[in-house]
């Protein structure tokens, strides 16, 4: 980025447009803006889970998740511009590996929730998935780098182990869900 943000109320934004990182403006409600916002959305979630106390490897995955997340916004930013890359999806398959081996296989459905941490990762798991729509969203209208939808759809699935991972490592099991007939 050549220039860095010293102005933040530049009021240019108050016509409902906001401007793009190739110099063009687009409603604030466009496709674009809304897969934008939910990738920083979801930034700023993981930042809110890097708060809590983590497994040292769970928080640098994290951290690098969120540049990742940085890179897309650039991507979701500029028009036609890459960023975002298959080594990178790549890198969540190995990682989603690695966290999966250390847990038991699912037999049931779970609930969200366990340790703070653990709910914050599902909130994370969510806001992904939405973010992953909005994506697709766009991808109707515009072209979309497929490494895009692929990050966001495998960061979901890591979310949800991870939060399966930090409630083992606290020693929380996991909540089953319990069907309506069980509930009776």
């Amino acid at each position: 980025m050549a220039n860095r943000l010293s102005v933040i109320a530049t009021r240019t934004g108050d016509d409902g447009t906001t401007g793009l990182g190739d110099g063009s403006r687009t409603p604030k409600d466009a496709p674009r803006i809304a897969a934008l916002g939910d990738v920083d959305e979801l930034n700023s979630v993981i930042g809110v889970l890097l708060t809590e106390a983590l497994p040292p490897e769970i928080s640098i995955d994290l951290v690098a998740i969120q540049h990742h997340l940085f890179d897309m916004g650039a991507e979701l930013c500029i028009p036609g511009h890459t960023a975002v890359t298959d080594e990178q999806v790549a890198l969540l398959d190995t990682r989603l590996a690695h966290y999966n081996a250390t847990l038991t296989p699912l037999r049931e459905f779970i609930l969200p929730g366990g340790t703070r941490a653990a709910a914050q990762a599902h909130v994370a798991r969510t806001v992904c998935r939405r973010a992953e729509r909005a994506v697709v969203a766009l991808a109707a209208e515009e072209p979309v780098n497929a490494p895009v939808r692929q990050y966001l759809n495998r960061l979901s699935d890591l979310m949800f182990v991870l939060a399966r991972c930090i409630n083992q490592h606290e020693g929380q099991k996991d909540t089953f869900w319990a069907g309506a007939q069980a509930r009776r």
